[in-house]
């Protein structure tokens, strides 16, 4: 255990030891991978993870000595090592999107999904399951017609959202809601028209969230997004933070208010579309992580955001564990134990942030 002292100077909110933290945390999540890729219904010793990994490397792989099976490599490389890294991407960008949709309206509580994105995405992905629309796209049918839901849905959203030019934060809340609920119609007037049932079922195991379907051309495009939007943002952390105060304090200490609502909506949008294409519609996530992040780094969003993408990575990897070794051989959905777990816990914050507001008012 570490001493109290170096405790409280390591988790200070106040001024909290950045480099050692996120250290801490890189290193917690890469010993995840080695431990998560041996987990399963077939379990392979994390010696042997860490061999077969090392034996793919240009030169170090000519010193290790072969001593695992061979269908020991197929599941280490063929399933779990992409199912796992899928993991870590779809986690990181699930957290920074709630960060940036918290830091955009201004509210701790908000979600990713809160525009409607998840229900747009999972609207005509059922649509290309079920009924084949978007099979001339080939093996990636399904990422493809997913990010067109989401994509169209966000244009809707963005479009209703404007006026006079700008975003209004209430519009967009309410439209994301509107439009949500109308997606939510589209998706099981086409679930009701299913013409087998093995569709149906593959098309709601898909909107549950999973990463079963884990492919390595899946990671390519969700690392290059998240990549991305996570510099933008970090450039832009100081306009997060005077957001936080509300638009006109930030536009007074020089900040492009307008210019920063359309870059967060387009940021959010884009890492929620591709973040679904490939793993379906994971909950609770990016509502859970980024409050326990301020909890341990405090609220400035250039700490926020790194810490806020390890913690994530690590959650949505050992809950995928779980999924896949609670009821073995069979899977459970990723999103299903999410929401088990989100969901007291978003209930604990609706209490807790009634509380801070009654003792607000008080004072």
């Amino acid at each position: 255990m570490l001493p109290t002292g170096l405790t409280q100077r390591l988790f200070n909110r106040a001024k909290p030891n950045m480099p050692v933290i996120v250290v801490l945390l890189m290193t917690v999540t890469v010993l995840s991978l080695l431990l998560a890729i041996g987990l399963g219904p077939v379990t392979v010793s994390p010696g042997n993870v860490a061999k077969i990994l090392l034996s793919r490397l240009p030169v170090v792989g000519e010193h290790i000595s072969r001593t695992w099976a061979r269908l020991d490599e197929n599941i280490v490389i063929g399933l779990r090592l992409p199912r796992v890294c899928l993991g870590v991407i779809v986690g990181a960008s699930l957290a920074v999107i709630g960060v940036t949709m918290q830091a955009l309206v201004r509210n701790q509580l908000a979600d990713p999904f809160i525009l409607g994105v998840s229900s747009g995405a999972a609207a005509t992905a059922t649509l290309g399951m079920l009924f084949g629309v978007f099979a001339f796209f080939g093996r990636y049918s399904l990422s493809i017609s997913a990010f067109i839901g989401s994509a169209v849905t966000i244009i809707f959203v963005y479009t209703i959202s404007r006026v006079r030019g700008r975003i209004n934060i209430t519009q967009l809340l309410l439209s994301g809601v509107a439009i949500s609920m109308i997606m939510d119609g589209v998706t099981r007037i086409i679930t009701l028209s299913a013409p087998n049932a093995l569709g149906l079922h593959n098309a709601a195991f898909w909107m549950s969230g999973s990463l079963a379907g884990a492919k390595w051309g899946y990671l390519t495009l969700p690392l290059a997004v998240l990549l991305l939007c996570m510099a933008v943002l970090m450039i832009n952390y100081r306009g997060l933070n005077l957001l936080l105060l509300g638009d006109e304090s930030a536009g007074a200490l020089g900040i492009n208010v307008r210019r920063l609502q359309k870059t967060l909506v387009l940021v959010a949008s884009l890492m929620a579309g591709v973040t679904i294409a490939v793993s379906g519609s994971i909950g609770f996530v990016g509502l859970m992580v980024p409050h326990f992040t301020r909890l341990l780094v405090g609220g400035d969003h250039r700490r926020v955001l790194p810490v806020s993408a390890l913690l994530g990575a690590i959650l949505v990897v050992w809950v995928d564990v779980a999924a896949r070794m609670v009821l073995a051989p069979e899977e459970m959905p990723v999103g299903i134990l999410t929401a088990i777990i989100g969901g007291p816990l978003f209930i604990f914050l609706l209490k807790r942030n009634s509380r801070e507001k009654k003792g607000a008012t008080a004072k």
